[in-house]
Order: C-alpha cells, then sequence, then structure tokens
C-alpha cells in the first residue's frame, strides 16, 4: 500500500539513518522501536509528508488517506468540542453544500444551452456520484460515539476547547482522525493523558475498526496489544519483525547474541593474521603470504554489533527521615463543588513504609485526595498528616516551580548530594538529557522535558511520603524501569496515582478504588485487586 524506498536523512554532518526501506500494507499493525534520538519520530513525521528526506521516496496510492497525530499538538480555541470534532467530516460536509448550492443555481437559471450551464450539471452529477457513492452515516451520533469513547461526557461536548488541558485536546485531535477512517493511521505517544478505560477503548478501534496502523508509544501493554509487526530504528538502520513487542525483545537479544559471537571470531581472525604480517614483514620467503593477509584484511567489512544500553543506572533515594507510624489518616472525609459530589465520607489509613496505588477513571477523585492530602484544598471531615511526615509531591503542574534562568545541570547539582554529584550527567542521560542539551536553560524546555526534570527533582530530595501523581507520561520504558526500580527500594511511604498499566504492576502493595463518590479500600496488590474483582487485565481497573 505504502513504500518507503531507500531514504535517508542528514543534519549537521551528522546520518540519522539511511537506505531505510519497508512497506506498510493494509491491517499491518505496526510498532515503531528504538531509544530516545534514534530517529523514531522523525521517521513518522516523514511517512506522514510533514518532513521530506534528505534522500529516497515515499510512495502511496494517490487516494490513499494518512492521518498523522504528532506528539505534541493544540486545536484551534474559536469553538465547542463537538464543533471542532465535527471538522472531521468536513470534505463530505462541503461536497453535500456545493452539491445543494449548484442544484440551486440550475432550478434559477434559464441559460439550458450555455456553456456554463452544461459545466455546472457535469459537476452536479460528477458530485453526487462521488457523494452518494459515501456510506450512508449519522455525523453526529459517530462523533458522539468517538468522543465519549475516548473520556468526554456528553456536557462536555458543548463546551469551548479553550477550557480544556492540552491533554484533553490532544484527544479531540485523535477522535478527528479515528472518524475519518483513514487507510493509515500515525500515533506518537497517543496514550499520554489518557485514562486507562480510554486506553482500553482506543485499543479495540485500533484493533477492530482502523486499517494500518503506526504506532510509538512507551506504553508496553499497549503496543503488546494492538501491534502485529515492530520496526526497531537503531545506529542508522532499521530491523523489521514480524512480531509483537514482547516477542521482538527476545528475538532482538537474540540477534546480538548472534553479533557478538560474529563480530569476536572475526576480531579473533583479525588479530591472528595482524601477528602473522607483525612477525613476518621484512622476511623474504614469507612476503607473498604477509601482502596477501594485507589484502585480506584491507577488503573485510567489519561486523557491527548493534548499541545495547550499557548505562542501566541504579538510582537510588536518599535514606528517609523515619516519619510516624500514621503517615495519612483520613476519616469521613468528603468533598463537593457546588452540587457536585465528588467523594463522601472516605475513609484511609496509609501506615509507614507501605506503598499504595489510587485508582479509578478520571473524575473519580484521586487528584482531589491528594489536593486535599496537600492542604490545597478545603474539605468535610478530618485528615491528619503524620508526626515529622517530609513530603514530595510530583504533579503535572510541578514543572511550572522550576526557576526558568538556571540550565538544566544547575537545577540538579543545587540540590544533589553524596555520591550523586559524580554521576549527574549520567542521571541527566537517562532521562533523555544529553550532550550540550544540559546547558540549555529551562525557560527553552518543552512541557514533557520540564516534567522530566521536576521528576529527577524530587527524585534526589530526602523525603519520607512520596505522593506521584501521573508521573510516568513523557518517560520511555528504561527511564521508567529506573523509577521503579527505585521506587521499590525507596524506604518511606508511596501514595501513586498512574495510569500506566505496567508501571503499577509489582509496586503497589494496597488499592484505594475510587468510584461511584466513594472510597475503597483493598488490602491485596494490583493482581490480588484484579482477582478480588474478577478482571482479567489492568486495563479493566477503570471500568
Amino acid at each position: 500500500m505504502i513504500t518507503v524506498n531507500d531514504i535517508a536523512v542528514e543534519f549537521g554532518g551528522t546520518t540519522l539513518f539511511s537506505e531505510v526501506t519497508f512497506a506498510i500494507n493494509e491491517n499491518d499493525k505496526i510498532a515503531l522501536m528504538g531509544k530516545n534520538g534514534a530517529g523514531k519520530s522523525t521517521l513518522l513525521k516523514i511517512v506522514a509528508g510533514e518532513n521530506k528526506p534528505t534522500r529516497g521516496v515515499i510512495s502511496a496510492p494517490s487516494d490513499a488517506v494518512i492521518a498523522y497525530l504528532p506528539q505534541h499538538l493544540l486545536t484551534s480555541d474559536d469553538c465547542t468540542v463537538m464543533e471542532e470534532t465535527s471538522k472531521a467530516f468536513a470534505d463530505v460536509l462541503n461536497m453535500k453544500k456545493e452539491i445543494d448550492d449548484i442544484n440551486e443555481q440550475l432550478t434559477i437559471r434559464t441559460d439550458y444551452e450555455s456553456d456554463e450551464y452544461m459545466k455546472l450539471i457535469e459537476r452536479v452529477s460528477e458530485l453526487s456520484e462521488k457523494f452518494y457513492s459515501i456510506e450512508e452515516v449519522n455525523y453526529e451520533a459517530e462523533v458522539e460515539k468517538v468522543l465519549k469513547g475516548l473520556g468526554f461526557e456528553r456536557e462536555d461536548f458543548t463546551r469551548q476547547t479553550s477550557e480544556f488541558s492540552g491533554g484533553w485536546r490532544m484527544r479531540i485531535e485523535l477522535a478527528k482522525i479515528l472518524l475519518k477512517k483513514p487507510d493509515l493511521i500515525l500515533l506518537d505517544e497517543p496514550t499520554n493523558h489518557m485514562d486507562i478505560e480510554s486506553i482500553q477503548w482506543l485499543e479495540d478501534f485500533l484493533i477492530n475498526q482502523a486499517k494500518a496502523v503506526m504506532v510509538i508509544s512507551h506504553d508496553k501493554t499497549f503496543v503488546d496489544n494492538i501491534t502485529n509487526r515492530t520496526i526497531e530504528v537503531t545506529m542508522g538502520r532499521i530491523y523489521d519483525y514480524k512480531a509483537v513487542y514482547s516477542e521482538y525483545l527476545e528475538l532482538r537479544k537474540d540477534r546480538r547474541i548472534h553479533q557478538q559471537k560474529a563480530y569476536d571470531e572475526q576480531q579473533k581472525f583479525i588479530a591472528e593474521n595482524q601477528a602473522f604480517i607483525d612477525r613476518f614483514r621484512g622476511t623474504f620467503s614469507k612476503t607473498e603470504s604477509v601482502q596477501s593477509r594485507v589484502k585480506m584484511l584491507e577488503k573485510i567489512v567489519p561486523i557491527e554489533v548493534d548499541e545495547i544500553d550499557t548505562s542501566a543506572l541504579k538510582l537510588k533515594f536518599p535514606p528517609s527521615p523515619r516519619s510516624g507510624q500514621y503517615p495519612v489518616v483520613v476519616e469521613g472525609l468528603s468533598k463537593t463543588y457546588g452540587d457536585h459530589v465528588v467523594f463522601k465520607d472516605a475513609n484511609m489509613v496509609i501506615e509507614r513504609g507501605q506503598k499504595v496505588a489510587l485508582v479509578g477513571k478520571n473524575g473519580e477523585g484521586k487528584s482531589t485526595m491528594i489536593k486535599a492530602i496537600m492542604g490545597e484544598i478545603d474539605f468535610e471531615g478530618k485528615l491528619e498528616v503524620g508526626h515529622n511526615a517530609q513530603i514530595g509531591y510530583f504533579a503535572q503542574n510541578q514543572a511550572s516551580l522550576l526557576d526558568g534562568e538556571m540550565t538544566i545541570f544547575e537545577t540538579i547539582d543545587q540540590i544533589a548530594v553524596g555520591d550523586v554529584r559524580t554521576k549527574i550527567k549520567d542521571l541527566l542521560g537517562a532521562f533523555m538529557f544529553k550532550g550540550d542539551d544540559i546547558q540549555k536553560k529551562v525557560k527553552v524546555l518543552s512541557g514533557g522535558e520540564k516534567t522530566r526534570l521536576a521528576m529527577i527533582k524530587l527524585l534526589l530530595e530526602p523525603v519520607n511520603v512520596l505522593i506521584l501523581d501521573e508521573p510516568t507520561n513523557h518517560l520511555d520504558m528504561k527511564t521508567k524501569d529506573i523509577i521503579k526500580d527505585a521506587l521499590r527500594d525507596f524506604d518511606g511511604t508511596l501514595i501513586l496515582v498512574s495510569h500506566d498499566r505496567d508501571f503499577l504492576d509489582g509496586l503497589a502493595e494496597k488499592v484505594f478504588e475510587f468510584g461511584h463518590k466513594r472510597v475503597k479500600e483493598h488490602f491485596e496488590d494490583i493482581k490480588g485487586f484484579l482477582a478480588h474483582k474478577k478482571m482479567d487485565s489492568l486495563k479493566e481497573i477503570e471500568k
């Protein structure tokens, strides 16, 4: 269907990738993988037609519809959610309007024999043939179905798009893409800012209703559920596997073992022949053999071993100051906004050293509870923060509290103590700040970069209660694993709100479920909670 033929991208004397060739066929569901900076987003933009390669061509049928959802995007501010989403059908609706306009002209004009009249008849015939071949659709119902699937409530439909956060506006853009029913959907980190119920709905749509899909995502479960093929971008080239992500990881491991073996054998062969050359160079009787081996070594094409991340950074929290036995105690807590009841009579007891997860669909009160603990809102009932509880708090707005005039390096250097001071560059590298990037001022960073920097800052502060509200957005899989390992070893108390299913698994030992205006306590980890709820998958937590 769509072919990428021998493309290369070069800039500033550096080759990002070259000789990249692959085809995207109908019903291919492709995960585009590779470490940060390998060129995944660049490749996606080239397939989308947003960027041009230095060399090579992208071929697609003239009638192919390719839709692209970038990682950072904002919809316009001048209309309602319903109006903005309905723009997905603008072409069809404009066609209908033109047909109606021409038909009206044909009824009032009397120059039946003129060329202009005949051209109008030809035009309306052409448009009508195209319009009536399109399957009849109840556009309003389709828009409603997709918006509700992506987490919007009916009362949101008439609200201005400007009232919504960037994450929700991204969902509006995604809704428009899905409604167009394109031949190829290109998605760059689509599940950031989505709750689990919306992610599950999107998975179902992409599996059962979408045609071809290519996706970049750091959500392992999402990628495994929707894809049937994995393309890895690494060291300037690609590897194409007809396998889901988890199978690809095993295949990649095998590939690297074989590469390493071949590389080691080649190095041994080169060393043996070089030793022969060095030993017998200048020996008359061996001249021919020496020259023969020199020529042979010159012709050898070095075997490359694909890069493997050896930075395996071990992130360790500073030891926690000892808090009281119960850092957080909530009794009969209720919160309302006007007539809207968020939750009522909520009870929570969190002991020192416990790691708990707050789960439930968006809008059921998880972030409200955290704001109550932080003393940011008023409420009815009793909430006590225990003796010597030193709270470290991470929320999405944490990024806005950074000093914009400081550099990335200075921001971390300012608070790093002990051994960490010698590893600041490694730490920043693990969070995707490499090379000269670390001298950038905070004020020029994107929202995602600021979020990552705020996360590093929090990880270095000596606290005994960590509250993390959606900490893994904008983080790649390796970085998430580093944080997860550090949180496992954290000796303080952890309260975690996350829609990242893999991240929650193996971390939280107790679950507080938010839903139907109440908070329910489950004395088990995520797997036990699922078993108790008779659910097969973490995907269903928020239903």
